[in-house]
């Protein structure tokens, strides 16, 4: 990198906190930016206390919500970009959830904005593409799988649950947010980044049983049924984060290779064998 600064715009969530982590670890000096107030963050907006140049950027906030900083990047001579979005893109652009449309409209809608901004500027600009994100009990979809199954003992499964997942770990994650802070200047990428394995959803499922200490235990259902379960668990907050959805999607492959990621970043992430550390967040 041309220096040792990095300006991270949402450093405050679960991946954000392994990035600045794995940063500091290396010996960059860090500015979060949040509109939080608190020790180390600054305000999202250009002062005289915060340094006058930051080339080097992360952002992990949804890739949507970008436009509106460009003009903060452009004022700290934003140099390279690194922003995170997912390969929801992909699958869920046919999704019979509206909801899960709309997400991927605008995560391909973002994409193609940040592209455009960063062909106009001249920014070296690296979007990564994960899978689906685990680790430290801070996700929305291993944890809360784990959360289901620590508070009723079993888990519901429509058919066999045979489609396929990539379960990418939050620090992987950010290992690649890393590399990609090397790609070399004037490049414009995108990779997707997903897990080591591929296995089914029921395997994925029963592995998070094992990691809690239990016996695996699915209860076959048929849609009505399911739908009726989630949407009665719904109302509790550790809960939310589930869908009916979930059910189509058990039997649908969401598998991504991640090859060029491992070419030009050398990306190498590791197999899905979960803690307790990866499902149970620590207070």
């Amino acid at each position: 990198m041309s220096n040792d600064g990095v300006g991270l715009i949402g450093g405050t969530s679960f991946v954000g906190e392994r990035v600045s982590h794995l940063l500091e670890k290396h010996g960059y000096e860090v500015t979060t930016f949040s509109r939080e107030s608190s020790r180390n963050i600054v305000s999202l907006r250009f002062t005289e206390e915060s340094p006058q140049i930051i080339e080097n950027w992360i952002y992990l906030a949804p890739i949507w919500t970008l436009p509106q900083y460009f003009s903060l990047l452009e004022d700290y001579k934003a140099k390279r970009l690194v922003a995170l979005s997912s390969t929801s893109r992909f699958s869920k652009l046919t999704s019979s959830c509206m909801t899960d449309r709309n997400i991927a409209s605008q995560l391909v809608k973002g994409e193609e904005q940040v592209l455009q901004w960063a062909n106009a500027i001249d920014c070296t600009l690296v979007i990564l593409q994960p899978t689906l994100i685990y680790g430290r009990g801070k996700d929305k979809n291993v944890s809360e799988i784990a959360r289901f199954i620590r508070r009723f003992g079993f888990f519901p499964l429509l058919g066999q649950g045979r489609g396929l997942r990539q379960p990418v770990h939050v620090d992987d994650v950010a290992s690649a947010c890393f590399s990609a802070l090397q790609v070399p200047l004037g490049r414009k990428c995108s990779y997707v980044i997903s897990g080591q394995e591929e296995l089914s959803y029921r395997t994925m499922v029963e592995r998070i049983f094992l990691a809690l200490g239990r016996k695996p235990v699915f209860l076959p259902c048929p849609l009505w049924l399911f739908t009726f379960a989630i949407r009665t668990v719904n109302v509790l907050p550790p809960f939310r984060g589930l869908s009916a959805e979930m059910a189509v999607r058990m039997n649908m492959d969401l598998n991504f290779e991640h090859t060029e990621a491992k070419k030009d970043l050398g990306f190498r992430p590791r197999p899905f064998h979960p803690s307790q550390t990866d499902l149970v967040e620590r207070t």
